[in-house]
């Protein structure tokens, strides 16, 4: 009688510091982010893999920046859960997952006919869970089919446009105050950066508690909870602000846009070589300065020379 060998498991072991808070709430948002599953509070786990090593590590620098401690470690389960226990997990996650689509999809179908973006939204999103789908759960095929059904209805309604525009944005976003978390860090400068250069020059900014602020009358959120512009599935918030903004024809803002997200969401989607040097960047300017407007000017200079630069280039990849 064979065994099959155990598996390898990379396992983050951390410690978060009770302040600031959303330290722990980010944390949690890339750990789902990149399907980490947890054995514990504080212990996550993924299978071995080049590419989750590296989503793993890069968590790892934010939260040690963010004054908590972190551990990597490869571990074989030799006692309590099994290697199929640990499976059963990611699993369940991802059936969980398939199980929301599926419904959402069943939804749309019994008041349908589905728009076009609302069908891609959730093509999108289907398409994010596969690729956190480690081991086949088996909830893929019913959502798989959902989708096929509603997009075979929408076919069957000819009345209806394929191409339908995105959700409209509010109709004036100048004089407006932009308000976000303080404390700016990657994201937050860079969408500063973009509303003042691209959107409103005139633009002025209010840094908050994010956890109980409640907007005001002409101002617009960014990069917070409950935000206008903010984390949208796998995109972060200068992605959204470009996106919805109608500026995704600027190939430097695009690229701009890769870097911007690596950093922020930590799970090397786009790998580009200048990444390293913007974030070191970023994080000297930080460094040097407490004052969020200060910081937002600092860095906008870097950031204007890196759009330049992309545009001599034409963002070639």
């Amino acid at each position: 009688m064979t065994t099959s060998e155990p598996s390898i498991w990379l396992a983050l072991l951390h410690q978060l510091p009770v302040k600031p808070p959303y330290l722990r709430v980010k944390i949690w948002r890339r750990l789902q982010a990149i399907g980490a599953v947890p054995l514990k509070n504080a212990v996550h786990v993924l299978p071995l893999r080049d590419e989750h090593e590296a989503a793993f590590r890069g968590l790892m620098a934010e939260i040690i920046e963010g004054g908590g401690e972190a551990t990597l470690i490869e571990a074989r389960m030799l006692g309590g859960q099994s290697d199929g226990d640990i499976r059963a997990m990611f699993d369940a996650a991802r059936d969980s997952d398939y199980d929301d689509i599926a419904q959402a999809a069943r939804r749309l179908i019994d008041t349908g006919p589905a728009s076009g973006t609302d069908i891609a939204k959730l093509q999108k999103r289907m398409a994010d869970v596969v690729q956190l789908d480690f081991f086949g759960a088996h909830g893929r095929q019913q959502a798989q089919a959902a989708l096929a059904d509603l997009d075979r209805q929408r076919y069957q309604h000819p009345d209806v446009s394929r191409d339908e525009p995105a959700a409209d944005l509010p109709r004036d976003l100048r004089g407006r105050t932009w308000v976000t978390r303080s404390g700016v860090h990657v994201d937050r400068i860079a969408c500063a950066w973009l509303i003042r250069r691209f959107i409103d020059p005139d633009a002025t900014f209010r840094f908050v508690d994010g956890r109980s602020y409640a907007p005001q009358k002409d101002e617009l959120r960014f990069d917070m909870a409950d935000a206008e512009f903010t984390h949208e599935g796998e995109n972060c918030s200068f992605e959204t602000l470009v996106a919805r903004g109608g500026l995704t024809d600027d190939p430097a803002l695009i690229a701009i846009a890769e870097i911007i997200h690596d950093l922020d969401i930590a799970d090397g989607k786009f790998a580009r070589p200048e990444t390293a040097g913007l974030g070191a960047m970023l994080s000297g300017v930080c460094a040097s300065t407490d004052d969020d407007l200060q910081r937002i000017a600092t860095a906008s200079d870097a950031l204007n020379q890196f759009h330049a630069y992309f545009s001599n280039r034409k963002a070639d990849r």
